[in-house]
Parts: structure tokens; C-alpha cells; sequence
């Protein structure tokens, strides 16, 4: 080989290099000081139909294209809706970006795609002026009003609720209360019996037996204290979460560093990301409802509601119900969510057990070929 053609062959190999560190460089600027230029979650088009405080009610209008691209696939847009209008109720700590977080891989787009008229409602993020706000500020006191505004817009008056995670808890007090038009539940990793939550639900156990003997022996309960005291900022909610799975979090930013010349693949992580670093702070009283009802007292798993002077019981829901639970979800594993069926009175109830874990069963990269098209079928074949 010549020195001429070694030469040449050097400088070429210098110079990919030099590209690959540039391209390197730009991603990693970007990702880490730009993030907001590569975020493609929230492109599907929606409305705000009503507004409340920090509560607001999103419409998503037709689609205006025939088809839509679904994790590479080809989806043909209904041309036709189904006669019951779809809610999708969020929980609480998240922000909007987990229903609609990449165009191709879009929760809200699809159902709009599969024929549902679709509302979704976002709870906002509360500042210190909430922290009044319990459990059942959401789902007896604001939920009743914005459902009403789905009503009056759609103009049908039953409905379907579609809850992810504290959504479907939501959605089940909510229907517990006794609103007959609510047609069909779809519950997705919602919870229901703390205490047969896996590793978590021995913490709970734990934590009940001691507040309990608290409040044997001195008459204490988390309601005794001030609720500014409870709030659990955003932050705190975001490193809880990625706690869940400690190794996958750090994973994820050691796959980002061997990928960062792939812009692709820096834009998905940033999107992912968004999620997960800007998560929405709890309500004080959210936190102590939180703790004496749900952890200590488990009163869901008798069919009761967490609130003070419970107004209904589970036993009041006659809904078709449909239950996702994640095989690998440890926040709510399967044992706990199932135990609400033993309280309701619906005679259609279906548990669709999938892989996946809390995040990934309602939007994980796997989702949209194994779980959306078996929810979407069984809320279709039960809304005409």
C-alpha cells in the first residue's frame, strides 16, 4: 500500500471521527440544554372545551387525514364514531405528555383513529393554594362538572372512562357514587388492594400497623397534622418513579451516551424523558388520603371509598369493566387491582393481563401492537 493511499485513508478515518464528535457534541447540547426542540410528544391537534381553576377538558376533533402511522404500521381512520363518547381520566403527578408522547406512538390519536369520540381530562398542576384538595376533591367534587361539559358537547349522556394508574381509581369512586350512564370502565394498572401489592404492599402493611396502634393509643391520625406538611413536590414524584427501577433509569442514560451520535434515538430519549423529569406535585391532603385510606386504613379493598363520609360503594357499579394489569408492574401488580372485583356488581368483567410495567402497559414502545388494539376492540364492541 502507497503512503499516498494510507494518507488518504487516515484523513478519512480523522474525519468521520471528527463528524461522529461534532454530531456527538450537538445531541448532547441539545439534549441536555435544548431539550424542548426535540420533544415530539402533544402534536395531535385538541381543544379546550372547558376550564376550571387548573383543571381543563381537552376534545380531540376528527382526524383529517384517511390513515395514520402506528409504530410503523398503516391504521385506517374510522369513518364513523361510535355512539358512546370515550373520557380518558389522568391521574395525578403526571403530566399530559404520556397520551400523546411520539406522533407514531400516540394513545389519544389511535382511539380518535378507531371511531371514539375522545375527551381527555387534565388535572393541571396544583400549587400551594391545592393543597386542600383530597382524593375525592377529583372524583366527587370536579369530575361530576366535567363530565357534565362531555355531556353537553357531546350530547350523549352515557359515557366511557378510561383511567390509567389514580385515574382508574378515579374512575371506579367516581362510578361508585352512583352515576347509572357510565357504560364502560376501562382501568388500566389501577389499584385496589394495597396490601396484596407485592413488595410494596408489605411497606404498606408495615406503615398500617404502626399508624394503627398510633391511633389506639394516642387517637393520631395523619388528618390530625396540617396538609401543607404532606405536599409531595414534582421532583420528589419523578425520582419515586425512576426509584421503581433504579437500574433501568441509570441504564437509560448509559444507552443515551453510547448513542448520542444517533439523533433519533436522542429525540426519543429527550421525549422519554420530558415525561419523567417534569412530573406534577400531590396535594398535601392528597398525600394524607393517600396514607390513612389507602395505605393504613385499605379501604378500597372492603369496596369502600377513600373520603370522609363515604357517599357510595363499589358495590354501586353495574359498568362493564376491563381491568390491564402489567405482568412486570410493581407499583400496582395484578392481585391488587383484580380485588375490586370482588366488589362490584358488573356482570361483564374482563382482566387483560399484559407484559409490561406500569408506564409501558398504557404507552411503552410494545403497547401499540399488544395492548391498544385489545382495549380499543373491547370498548368498540360496547359502545354502539
Amino acid at each position: 500500500m502507497s503512503v499516498v493511499n494510507t494518507s488518504k485513508e487516515l484523513r478519512n478515518k480523522y474525519n468521520e471521527v471528527r463528524a461522529l464528535v461534532e454530531r456527538s457534541t450537538s445531541n448532547a447540547k441539545q439534549r441536555f440544554f435544548q431539550t424542548d426542540k426535540l420533544l415530539q410528544a402533544e402534536k395531535t391537534p385538541f381543544e379546550i372545551i372547558y376550564q376550571k381553576d387548573i383543571v381543563r377538558l381537552r376534545y380531540y376533533p376528527p382526524l383529517k387525514t384517511s390513515e395514520i402511522i402506528v409504530d410503523g404500521e398503516t391504521v385506517s381512520v374510522a369513518k364513523n364514531t361510535h355512539k358512546i363518547p370515550l373520557v380518558m381520566v389522568a391521574p395525578l403527578a403526571v403530566n399530559m405528555y404520556i397520551y400523546d408522547l411520539f406522533p407514531e406512538r400516540s394513545l389519544v390519536k389511535y382511539l380518535r383513529a378507531k371511531g371514539f369520540e375522545l375527551y381527555l381530562i387534565d388535572w393541571g398542576r396544583p400549587g400551594w393554594d391545592h393543597n386542600h384538595y383530597t382524593i375525592s376533591s377529583y372524583f366527587a367534587e370536579l369530575m361530576p362538572d366535567v363530565l357534565a361539559k362531555v355531556r353537553g358537547h357531546s350530547g350523549s349522556k352515557k359515557l366511557s372512562l378510561h383511567g390509567w394508574s389514580f385515574g382508574g381509581l378515579f374512575s371506579a369512586c367516581y362510578t361508585s357514587l352512583g352515576d347509572p350512564d357510565i357504560v364502560n370502565l376501562a382501568l388500566v394498572g389501577a389499584p385496589g388492594d394495597y396490601h396484596a401489592n407485592g413488595e410494596l404492599g408489605k411497606q404498606y402493611r408495615g406503615i398500617s400497623r404502626k399508624l394503627n396502634w398510633l391511633d389506639k393509643k394516642a387517637g393520631w391520625r395523619v388528618h390530625n397534622t396540617p396538609r401543607r406538611w404532606w405536599r409531595s413536590p414534582g421532583w420528589v414524584n419523578s425520582l419515586a418513579f425512576k426509584l421503581t427501577n433504579p437500574i433501568g433509569s441509570l441504564q437509560g442514560y448509559l444507552d443515551l451516551l453510547k448513542n448520542l451520535h444517533d439523533e433519533e434515538y436522542v429525540i426519543s430519549h429527550a421525549t422519554n424523558g420530558a415525561f419523567l423529569d417534569n412530573m406534577v406535585a400531590y396535594p398535601g391532603a392528597v398525600i394524607q388520603d393517600v396514607i390513612q385510606y389507602l395505605w393504613a386504613d385499605n379501604i378500597v379493598a372492603r369496596g369502600e371509598l377513600p373520603m370522609k363520609d363515604a357517599q357510595g360503594r363499589f358495590a354501586n357499579i353495574k359498568s362493564n369493566m376491563l381491568l390491564v394489569v402489567g405482568k412486570q408492574d410493581p407499583i400496582v401488580t395484578k392481585d391488587c387491582s383484580v380485588a375490586m372485583l370482588e366488589h362490584v356488581a358488573s356482570t361483564d368483567q374482563q382482566v387483560l393481563e399484559v407484559e409490561g410495567g406500569h408506564m409501558g402497559i398504557l404507552s411503552g414502545s410494545k403497547a401499540p401492537k399488544t395492548i391498544w388494539p385489545e382495549v380499543a376492540e373491547w370498548l368498540a364492541t360496547r359502545s354502539n
